[in-house]
């Protein structure tokens, strides 16, 4: 069967889903940002009251969104979020959570070793390999610009 490119886009404007985006990016926006307010409430309430500072408080604030948003996906919660907010509940540290564990949830049926065990890193993986080649690139640049100031002066 043969098909026209202009039918091909009639056919695919008839059966595409419509976009909600007027509803959708303010939710997304909504949502993404609550998130970030619950964990820079989470922050002052560590540094304001209990006297940590504010490094470690974010650190242990982190380590919390982390294991909530693990928890929730575990417990199937976080997907019908993501399926309410949509792009918002990508806020990237409850969002890599989410994927790290869904991958792990996904591969359970095929074992802990060659299941979860290589699985679990599909999301994970890509995340640090560029993270930290983009790390060491930053780096080397950082360092020849001081290299180069110095020479300057």
């Amino acid at each position: 069967m043969n098909i026209s490119k202009d039918l091909y886009e009639t056919m695919q404007k008839q059966t595409a889903p419509k976009s909600k985006s007027w509803k959708n990016i303010p939710l997304a926006f909504c949502i993404g940002g609550l998130i970030c307010t619950i964990g820079e409430i989470g922050i002052h309430i560590l540094t304001e009251f209990w006297g940590i500072d504010n490094k470690t408080a974010s650190a242990w604030i982190s380590i919390g969104l982390v294991a909530l948003s693990a928890l929730l996906t575990g417990l199937g919660l976080y997907a019908k979020l993501g399926k309410f907010a949509g792009a918002g509940t990508l806020v990237p540290i409850t969002g890599f959570a989410n994927g790290v564990v869904s991958s792990a949830m996904e591969s359970r049926s095929e074992g802990w070793i060659l299941g979860i065990g290589t699985k679990i890193f599909s999301l994970a993986g890509p995340v640090i390999l560029y993270g930290t080649s983009a790390s060491i690139l930053y780096g080397l640049i950082y360092y020849l610009w001081q290299l180069f100031q110095k020479l300057w002066q």
